[in-house]
């Protein structure tokens, strides 16, 4: 599936955006106002939504909170550049990426690309494979997740970063591989993507029986996981 909802109250980039990525494939749906564009979202039709987070009445931010509530539909945030505190709280609420404005319709497929890319099964993966550590039991074919037989319910990108440091297992992954297997890009000076997204994973994961997290933090080497 390669639709993209663009929701975006300019109507102008919008086009230019749209207009871009169907030269490239893609198929898109432009609304201009959030309340409609989460409406769409949650419709089921589309592989990932562009949403920008400064739109008058209801905004980014607050049509991302009711997305979340029910889908993991992948969503790209379009944040002003060097507001850092939209992009954080976007990621906190279950964004999985963000491009910040201006940007060129180059640019922005490219991130979608990536994103989409990130989504699609593991080559050579049967739909029975299954990635287990411990409690953790990942099936890349389906995007499923559960831990100790309860489901996950993770972002595309949180499914991601988990199945690289699953793959990795026992062993410390840099910031900087997280970036580019997780995120596919090299990791940007004073990006806090990947706090962010695995600091989520923590809560979404739990204590281990002797109350360590199981995602546990190497000092000045990366992240772990831990096999229990």
């Amino acid at each position: 599936m390669n639709h993209v909802l663009l929701i975006d109250d300019d109507v102008e980039l919008v086009g230019m955006f749209s207009e871009y990525l169907e030269q490239e494939g893609f198929r898109t749906t432009c609304v201009h106002d959030g309340a409609t564009g989460a409406r769409e979202a949650l419709r089921g039709d589309y592989a990932i939504a562009v949403l920008d987070v400064m739109m008058p009445g209801t905004n980014g931010i607050d049509a991302l909170r009711r997305i979340r509530a029910a889908s993991r539909i992948p969503i790209l945030m379009l944040t002003a550049r060097g507001d850092d505190a939209d992009r954080i709280l976007g990621l906190e609420l279950g964004a999985d990426d963000y491009v910040a404005k201006p940007c060129t319709p180059r640019e922005l497929t490219a991130r979608v690309r990536a994103i989409l890319r990130r989504t699609q099964p593991a080559a050579g993966e049967g739909p029975g494979a299954v990635l287990a550590v411990g409690k953790l039991n990942m099936y890349p074919e389906q995007r499923r997740a559960t831990w100790d037989g309860a489901t996950l319910e993770l972002t595309s990108t949180e499914f991601n970063l988990l199945e690289v440091l699953a793959r990795h297992a026992g062993r410390a992954v840099s910031k900087n591989e997280l970036s580019e297997q997780g995120l596919g890009r090299p990791l940007a000076r004073f990006d806090r993507n990947i706090d962010v997204h695995l600091s989520s994973l923590r809560q979404k994961l739990g204590l281990l029986a002797d109350g360590r997290s199981p995602l546990q933090t190497i000092y000045r080497q990366g992240y772990q996981l831990i096999r229990d």
